[in-house]
């Protein structure tokens, strides 16, 4: 019984083209089950279900300013063969996600609170990197079944399940990822945020603002607060990757290990 499990599990690898792949983020040798191509035909797939849920913003010069922000941290990034696409959507929570395949949202309450073109550049850089570690794909594989990612890569004759699946897709991805995965993310934020020329301090500016939204209401399921916690850690990963010096108040609530190095 052993055997014939082991047998069939192995046949689903091989036919759904898994193999390990270098992760120049995690720099480990990684399983990943869905090539480049599919992993962006999984992204468009869930771009519908995203936008049937959320109006983008119809302000053309908000939409430029993140778009052109957004292109000068992907041409700067460790991951070149994908193309980037940033868009606002309409939504008050304060929020940030990337979907498969390079496509990023930012919401019009996030872009409130932003002060600057450098703590925007620091949000979107933090995207970025989690599309270069493929944290997307990842969390997406090992939480759901083979059959309905395979959905989201094709064009399936019964369009309600692309709709069904791109609609679980969305909701696994926004509920946020692991500790590690945020932690990496940003200190390749980082990295990216200095390399387009932009000050990577701000993204310190603008963790110390999450937590001040922390402490003054609840987080939502889907805010940025929600998915995007652990926030005196990730000031102290971000001062790492810049060099800066970690204080006491680096230390409180922290996880001693490496993220990514």
């Amino acid at each position: 019984m052993v055997r014939l499990i082991l047998a069939l599990s192995l046949g689903v690898l091989f036919l759904s083209g898994c193999a390990t792949e270098y992760n120049i983020a995690t720099k480990q040798e990684e399983w990943i089950f869905y090539s480049t191509e599919k992993e962006v035909n999984m992204g468009n797939s869930i771009v519908r279900a995203v936008e049937k849920e959320y109006e983008l913003v119809d302000d053309p010069l908000i939409q430029q300013r993140v778009k052109d922000i957004g292109q000068k941290i992907a041409s700067v990034c460790d991951r070149q063969e994908i193309n980037y696409y940033f868009k606002v959507i309409k939504e008050e929570e304060v929020n940030a996600f990337a979907l498969p395949g390079g496509i990023i949202y930012v919401t019009s309450g996030l872009m409130e609170k932003v002060a600057d073109d450098d703590e925007l550049a620091g949000v979107l850089g933090h995207e970025v990197g989690h599309v270069v570690a493929r944290h997307s794909i990842k969390r997406l594989q090992a939480a759901m079944g083979y059959n309905l990612l395979r959905i989201l890569m094709v064009q399936a004759p019964d369009s309600g399940k692309v709709v069904t699946g791109a609609d679980i897709a969305f909701i696994q991805i926004i509920a946020g990822y692991s500790r590690e995965d945020e932690l990496l993310a940003d200190q390749l934020g980082a990295r990216y945020t200095k390399r387009a020329g932009y000050n990577p301090e701000a993204m310190i500016s603008f963790l110390e603002k999450l937590q001040e939204i922390t402490r003054s209401k609840p987080p939502r399921p889907r805010s940025y607060v929600k998915t995007h916690p652990y926030v005196p850690d990730r000031i102290r990963v971000v001062k790492q990757e810049l060099g800066k010096p970690i204080t006491f108040d680096d230390y409180i609530n922290i996880e001693q290990r490496p993220h990514g190095q």
